[in-house]
């Protein structure tokens, strides 16, 4: 036990970038107490002393704000950023290298006995606020994105994002480096936004809006081969479309716009 107790306080330093020594992690980390509480309760619970091992996890909760049922199984180098609001049912299963950050619940969906909480495979991350429900697997290298709803499977390398909780790309590819790199290339914040305030549906959208103006140009360049060959083109041109940026911001620009346009037309 004290081996995986050093190597989830020596994952925080991979996972954190605010931690500094290991003294300020033993002492102030509040997500490291409850792992390292857990793992006491969890001993105790499969000693057959279970009274015991919920006191300890009451206290537990009480020290930390996490909650987590003894007998809930918990892999190696398991980080829980902030801690705070997270609960983790009794027959939830998590892998190695996993992260949760404050308010994810691995909860169940169901009042029966038997397995009614999630699994989380090997270097699954879980966003702030995210919630992942049933007994439903989630697959290596998945991402659950802030806030998302998670009640299906998740595929391996998926970003779930949304409520409920859709895939961010159509197809899953099992080559690492591709995920890796498309990962990279899409972002996944933990937090919900990336650090230009961009959200998953957004960039989504943007995407469009660029591969649509890409079209556009390759039509305009049609347009002129084929008057050129001397082909009768319908010149006329296309209705202007007013785009904006897809946030709160963007939204009160564009209607004081159109209530100016408005009024002057009243006029």
């Amino acid at each position: 036990m004290f081996e995986r107790v050093k190597e989830d306080i020596k994952c925080v330093f991979e996972r954190d970038p605010a931690a500094r020594n290991t003294f300020e992690v033993l002492t102030t980390y509040p997500g490291v107490h409850a792992v390292i509480f857990h793992r006491c309760s969890h001993g105790l619970w499969n000693f057959g002393l279970t009274w015991l091992a919920r006191m300890l996890s009451t206290f537990s909760r009480w020290l930390t704000g996490v909650e987590i049922h003894p007998a809930a199984k918990i892999g190696r180098r398991f980080f829980i950023d902030h801690g705070m609001g997270v609960v983790i049912g009794e027959t939830a299963e998590i892998g190695d290298d996993c992260t949760l950050y404050h308010g994810v619940t691995l909860g169940g969906t169901s009042w029966s006995k038997g397995k009614r909480h999630p699994t989380l495979a090997n270097n699954v991350v879980v966003g702030a606020g995210a919630k992942v429900l049933g007994p439903i697997m989630v697959h290596e290298g998945a991402r659950i994105g802030s806030n998302a709803v998670v009640a299906k499977e998740v595929p391996a390398g998926a970003t779930m994002v949304g409520v409920p909780a859709h895939a961010v790309r159509g197809s899953v590819d099992s080559d690492a480096k591709k995920r890796r790199e498309f990962a990279k290339k899409i972002g996944f914040d933990a937090y919900g936004v990336s650090q230009d305030g961009a959200d998953p549906v957004a960039n989504a959208v943007n995407c469009m809006l660029d591969h649509i103006h890409a079209m556009d140009g390759k039509l305009e360049e049609a347009h002129a081969a084929l008057k050129q060959l001397g082909a009768d083109v319908d010149a006329s041109p296309l209705p202007e479309l007013e785009i904006y940026d897809i946030d709160l911001k963007g939204r009160k620009e564009h209607s004081l716009e159109r209530g100016e346009r408005d009024v002057k037309a009243d006029k």
